[in-house]
This record gives C-alpha cells, sequence and structure tokens, in this order.
C-alpha cells in the first residue's frame, strides 16, 4: 500500500501517480521497441556470418516476434499473480541478459535460442505497460494516452537501432550486442525502482477504478472487436515483413551497415510522427479516414521507393514510416472502446498476441516467396495485399465513430 505524502491529497497523490506510470510505460515501450528493430541491422550481419538466406532469416525474425507473440496472454495471466511491475521488470532484465548471450553466441543454435530467449522476455511490454495506461486513462484520453505510448516505441525504434549500427561500425557485432543488453539491463532496474510504489501499477486496472467510480465497468462493449483484430493483423504482417526485407533493398541500392542504420532511423522517426498524429486524427477524423489515408498512403510509398536510387529513398523513408506506422495508434487506442473493461487486459493480450504473431510468421512466406520471385516484386505484394484493410476499416467505423448504445 503506497503511503500518501503528507502535503497531498488522495486525488493529487493519484494524479501523481498516473503522471509516473505513464513516463515508465512509455519509457519501457521504447525500450523494448528499440531493442526489436535493433534486429533489423544486425540481419544483414546474421546472413553474411552464417550464410542465410531470405527464408532462413525470416524464421530468426519468426523465433523471436513468435515467442513474444505467443507468451503475450500467458505474461498477462502471471502479471496478475506477481505483480505488474515485477512481470515488466523481469521481462525487461530476460531481454537484456538474451541480447548478451546473443553478442556470445558462437553457432546458428545458440544465436536461435538467444533470439528465443529475448523474445520471451519482451512477451510482457505490451499487455502490462498498455493495460497499466487503459487503467489510468479513461474514455478518448484512453485513446490519446495509448496513442502517446505508441509514439514512445518508435522513438525507441530510431534511436536504438542508430545506436546499435553505430556500435557496429566502431566495433565487431557482438560486443556491440552486449553493450546494447547492458542498457535492457538497467531499464529493468529503472523500472522496478521507479513503479514499486505506485498504487496504481501494484494493483493495475482495479486501483484506478476503484478510486475513479464504476463508470468504466458499466460502459457496455461495442462489438467490433473481431474487426479491428483483422486490421491489426494485415496492417502488423505488411509492417514487419517490410522492415524485414528493407535492408536487403537498400543493399541491393548500395547502402552499407551505417547508410541502413541511418535509413532505418529516418523510417522509424517518420513512424514516430505519424503513430503520435495519427492516435489524434483517429480521435477526431475517424477510424475509417485515418485508416484510409495511412494504409492507402502505405502502398503508395513503399510502390514509390523501389526504382529510387539510395539518395532518393533514404529521403522517402520518413515518408514511408509515417504511412506504415500510423495505423497502429489507432488500433491500439481503439482497444478499450470495444470491450468492457473487466476484459480490457485480456483483449489486449489476444490482440498484441495476433498482431505480433502475425508479423512473425509474415516475413517467413514473404521470404520463401522473395527466394521464388525476387525482392521486387515481393515487396510490390506487399504493397497490394495491406489494401486489404480498407474494406475492414469500412465495417468498423459505424463502432468507434458514433456513440456507444
Amino acid at each position: 500500500m503506497t503511503t500518501l505524502s503528507p502535503t497531498l491529497s488522495p486525488a493529487d497523490q493519484l494524479r501523481r501517480n498516473r503522471v509516473r506510470v505513464f513516463i515508465v510505460a512509455c519509457g519501457a515501450h521504447a525500450l523494448h521497441d528499440g531493442l526489436t528493430d535493433s534486429l533489423y541491422v544486425l540481419l544483414p550481419i546474421f546472413q553474411t556470418v552464417f550464410g542465410l538466406n531470405y527464408a532462413a532469416i525470416g524464421a530468426l525474425r519468426a523465433l523471436y516476434a513468435g515467442t513474444m507473440a505467443g507468451l503475450q496472454v500467458p505474461s498477462s495471466a502471471l502479471a496478475r499473480r506477481i505483480g505488474g511491475v515485477t512481470m515488466l521488470a523481469a521481462g525487461t532484465a530476460l531481454a537484456g541478459a538474451a541480447y548478451l548471450c546473443l553478442g556470445a553466441s558462437g553457432g546458428l543454435v545458440t544465436l536461435g535460442l538467444a533470439l528465443a530467449c529475448a523474445g520471451i522476455g519482451s512477451s510482457t511490454q505490451h499487455p502490462i505497460a498498455s493495460g497499466l495506461i487503459a487503467a489510468a486513462y479513461e474514455g478518448r484520453r484512453s485513446r490519446d494516452a495509448l496513442g502517446t505510448y505508441n509514439f514512445a516505441g518508435d522513438l525507441g525504434k530510431m534511436a536504438l537501432p542508430a545506436l546499435t549500427a553505430g556500435l557496429v561500425a566502431a566495433m565487431a557485432w557482438r560486443p556491440a550486442v552486449s553493450v546494447v543488453g547492458l542498457l535492457a539491463l538497467f531499464g529493468a532496474g529503472a523500472i522496478l525502482l521507479s513503479l514499486r510504489r505506485s498504487a496504481i501499477a501494484a494493483t493495475g486496472a482495479e486501483a484506478h477504478a476503484s478510486a475513479a467510480g464504476s463508470a468504466a465497468r458499466a460502459r457496455p462493449s461495442r462489438g467490433g472487436f473481431g474487426l479491428l483484430l483483422a486490421i491489426g493483423i494485415i496492417d502488423s504482417a505488411t509492417r514487419m515483413s517490410f522492415l524485414t526485407f528493407l535492408p536487403f533493398l537498400l543493399r541491393a541500392k548500395g547502402a552499407g551497415t551505417p547508410e541502413i542504420g541511418i535509413a532505418l532511423s529516418l523510417l522509424f522517426a517518420g513512424g514516430a510522427a505519424g503513430k503520435l498524429v495519427c492516435g489524434f486524427l483517429g480521435g477526431r477524423l475517424g477510424v475509417l479516414a485515418t485508416v484510409v489515408i495511412t494504409e492507402g498512403g502505405t502502398a503508395a510509398a513503399i510502390m514509390a521507393l523501389l526504382p529510387l536510387p539510395l539518395g532518393a529513398a533514404l529521403a522517402l523513408l520518413p515518408v514511408v514510416g509515417v504511412a506504415l506506422n500510423g495505423t497502429s495508434s489507432v488500433l491500439y487506442g481503439s482497444v478499450p472502446e470495444l470491450v468492457s473493461a473487466e476484459r480490457r487486459e485480456t483483449a489486449f493480450g489476444i490482440f498484441y498476441t495476433c498482431t505480433i504473431g502475425s508479423g512473425a510468421l509474415s516475413p517467413i512466406v514473404y521470404g520463401l516467396v522473395g527466394d521464388a520471385m525476387g525482392l521486387s516484386l515481393t515487396t510490390m505484394v506487399i504493397a497490394g495485399v495491406v489494401l486489404l484493410t480498407l474494406p475492414l476499416a469500412w465495417k468498423l467505423s459505424p463502432r468507434l465513430d458514433s456513440p456507444a448504445r
């Protein structure tokens, strides 16, 4: 039980706890997303060191993302038993230790085991951190707060891959990866020290619901979660497949490892802006208009990228990032509006399991297509598939863009 400051009222203390939870959850998202997307810098190195084809590269990416996706719901369940803060800190520590092992790996088997352990550790972040934010902010504030939370993830995607690329350029790739692992271990300690005394973090949604009243529990489900989930699956499959093969497209244009790191930072800078802006646009323009803009823009931007030389491609990547990542803020932020409050944490776990799972499996499928058809044609297929989200958004929009009945 948190001891209230003698100079603060319970309401002021609750607001302070809410801000602390929000900051730490955003920081955890930045760290974990940065760890995940640093792999895109390392995949071409793995291909050279271990002699891998595109399907094997997709399988390695799937090993990480698959374990991360498959354990979202179990992580949520275990967090309810041992506490969200403990679970989040432990998962971050495991991810950091796995990166240390990744840097020490001497063969393909140990490389795969390290990636699997990193995925297990990262499975704790999304459902726990987003559940804490949804518990602290209700109504439209929840969609806006979750949009900012998703924006924070892209800050990590901007910073950590660039740092990884810089470290690889300055030293051998193994010690560079070990440095990244040490940063994650430091982050785990920061999470534990920052949130262990927070009432919202200690007790989850129930603590906030008790303080805020029963309005959230009484809000009925609007339905439509399945449609939202289908859009998220296609969006995630497109994003992860494109990100997996982007370094190889850039390498074909003449890019080296430093240029690939810069390219990813440019892409994620655009993605960060896209998530922040689209999270707010979704609450004002509606889901249908936002998805049409972002997913249509994704297809157009990917197609435009293919014929460009390296310099022009780098210049276009921030625009690609805005379109590619913008949809996810609308999708994640809409989950609390489509389910009742008591199902919120489970819904987040299911949503992240399925979307991350699709992102894990799709590089394998597209990797096989890439081995058979080449990178350019495969990228065209990726751009076309994303347009399947548009009719789904049209069916979903009345459930989100009008008041609940």
